[in-house]
């Protein structure tokens, strides 16, 4: 390429007041056969029988699925530290990082999920599939319980102790368990986006409802906590192992009999291809043309010509002014016009190109949501370290530290419908904007909230000090002066996550819509490994010079309200990074039928 080589200047067509595209009319319809486009976008309204499909009806099949997916999951993962250390001898330690582990992997799978979804299975085969792993898994944990593991009958249940197990058990243990991790990390951003496939945002009622969808999705993800924290918890505790494992193996199972039955009454949305070859070939095609001089406000780059873009099944996404070093790869120059069918890897279209930017946009976005993650996180370790050395009797019953969790699930519960009800009508009469807030503020508000737990439970942690007996090991504290922390964390949660859920499945553009969902799993995976790195890296500074530290075995000899108040300042500084990227985002504009569908952004006032 001559190093001085410049966009032809070609008269433009397009919409009058916004982005233009050159349309090449000889060839775009052999373009878009050569990328596999489809001929349509569409969301059926009928099914072959004449029957309404999607709407409230196949997605609260979906919801009811989830509130029992999720029942099972947690049937395993909410005592799994416990069946480490009682039933297979791991030390406390170990058990801590075996769980941070496999809950890093399951949110981890997610991605490989999302990716199946969006590029080959499509989001109904991709969510069958991945919910039969999660059967498979349980059922065979529940057979290696009965087996291998839980010997003699009702052992590790604080009193009984199980023989040793054999290599062969543990082998099956460790891959039922990670079965039941890509299972259920599959499983989880594909059924929330194949949820909102049910409702049609060209539809203002439906777009409405699609937004309402997330939230609810979240609430039925806490319905099927709440008896996986208390009624299995129990059973587990009082070494039922097995029954409690069997009973999760039964939710799923009917979890997955829910969803196959509503399979005439979903919306389906086609998969849209790989994703990952039309990115790079937006960084390999702007790297060719690097000296090329983009056209002013992008009038003249390549399009092909109709309603549906090139890349299969997508509608066209309008020009954006960011990022325009990529708009090198749909400018259009000489050699460009001497070949009949362009080569994808020497120009792109547009919307080719607008969906590699929209990946890198919501980038920063996602980087600020780990440090939340932290504070999720500690619901599940730090948090229960701290509630087993408090006081814990109500009466003759002794609360598990665990159970604590209900506070959240509870809050998070009400804090829905508070949302709902209240704080949307008055922040909608507010700011104008229908759905109250948008996603980028509620999130901010989430780590505010979260920041705020965090301050909670660092007070707490003194006044704990403060009650501790010389020579007793818990507080006289009752473990109830925990329940603000565990209810500011739910409150934040209705922001934070359900916020990103809906920001990140409605930006992604069509190709990549289950990849956007599982940028929140994704987060939470990350928030998991963050916080393990932090705890090393806390204990690595503060016990030196033969200090105990901030997190020692004997917590009375340390200073967890620290490590909490280090993260709050974390959360801190995260936020003002969080309000900077948020100002700079600009959401995607998707052409949809001369009707231009306008994501939200953080208002700059």
């Amino acid at each position: 390429m001559d190093q001085h080589e410049t966009a032809l200047e070609i008269e433009p067509q397009g919409r009058d007041g916004g982005s233009q595209v050159l349309a090449r009319q000889s060839h775009g319809n052999e373009e878009k056969k050569k990328m596999g486009a489809y001929e349509c976008h569409c969301f059926p309204s009928e099914n072959g029988n004449g029957n309404a499909t999607g709407g409230w009806r196949s997605s609260g099949l979906l919801l009811a699925n989830q509130g029992l997916a999720t029942l099972a999951f947690f049937g395993v993962g909410v005592n799994l530290v416990l069946f480490l250390t009682r039933v297979l001898s791991q030390d406390n330690a170990g058990a801590a990082n075996s769980v941070s582990k496999w809950t890093g992997t399951v949110y981890l799978c997610s991605l490989i999920g999302a990716f199946l979804s969006d590029s080959y299975w499509g989001r109904y085969l991709t969510c069958a599939i991945f919910q039969v792993i999660l059967v498979l898994g349980l059922l065979l944990l529940s057979l290696s319980s009965w087996l291998f593991l839980i010997k003699p009958e009702g052992c590790g249940d604080r009193v009984t102790l199980c023989t040793p197990v054999s290599t062969a058990g543990l082998r099956i243990f460790y891959s039922a368990i990670y079965l039941v991790a890509f299972g259920y990390g599959g499983h989880q951003p594909t059924l929330a986006t194949f949820g909102a496939d049910q409702f049609d945002e060209t539809h203002p009622k439906e777009k409405s409802s699609k937004g309402l969808f997330f939230s609810y999705f979240y609430f039925a993800l806490n319905v099927g906590s709440i008896f996986s924290n208390t009624i299995l918890v129990y059973f587990e505790d009082t070494g039922k192992w097995t029954l409690g494992f069997l009973v999760s193996t039964g939710s799923a199972v009917l979890a997955l009999v829910i969803f196959l039955g509503g399979s005439s009454g979903y919306r389906y949305v086609k998969p849209f291809g790989n994703p990952l070859p039309r990115i790079a070939q937006v960084f390999v095609a702007a790297f060719r043309k690097w000296d090329v001089i983009v056209p002013e406000n992008g009038h003249g780059l390549y399009e092909v010509e109709g309603s549906q873009s090139a890349i299969k099944g997508s509608r066209k996404i309008l020009h954006s002014n960011e990022l325009v070093f990529l708009d090198k790869a749909a400018t259009v120059i000489e050699s460009d016009m001497k070949v009949h069918n362009p080569h994808p890897w020497k120009l792109c279209t547009v919307t080719q190109v607008e969906e590699a930017k929209c990946v890198i946009k919501m980038i920063p976005i996602w980087l600020c949501t780990i440090i939340y993650s932290v504070i999720f996180t500690q619901m599940a370790s730090l948090f229960v370290e701290q509630g087993d050395i408090m006081n814990r009797k109500i009466g003759k019953f002794e609360m598990p530290a665990a159970s604590m969790s209900i506070f959240d699930i509870f809050s998070v519960l009400i804090f829905t419908e508070l949302y709902r009800h209240f704080i949307v009508p008055i922040a909608g009469r507010l700011t104008g904007n229908p759905k109250g807030l948008t996603e980028l503020r509620r999130m901010a508000i989430g780590l505010l909230i979260g920041m705020t737990a965090m301050i909670a439970a660092g007070i707490t942690e003194i006044a704990r000090l403060k009650r501790v007996t010389p020579d007793e090991k818990a507080s006289s504290l009752s473990i109830f002066w925990q329940s603000p922390q565990y209810i500011l964390v739910g409150a934040s949660e209705i922001f934070m996550y359900v916020g990103q859920l809906e920001f990140f499945n409605g930006q992604a553009p069509d190709g990549i819509k289950s990849f956007g969902s599982s940028l929140c799993m994704a987060s939470i995976s990350l928030g998991n490994y963050v916080s393990s790195m932090l705890v090393n890296m806390v204990m690595e500074i503060t016990t030196r010079g033969g200090n105990p530290g901030w997190i020692p075995e004997n917590l009375n000899a340390g200073r967890l309200d620290r490590f909490f108040f280090l993260i709050a300042g974390l959360t801190a500084v995260d936020f003002v990074i969080y309000v900077f990227c948020a100002r700079w985002y600009k959401s995607i504009n998707v052409d949809n039928n001369d009707e231009v569908i306008n994501g939200e952004e953080m208002q700059k006032k």
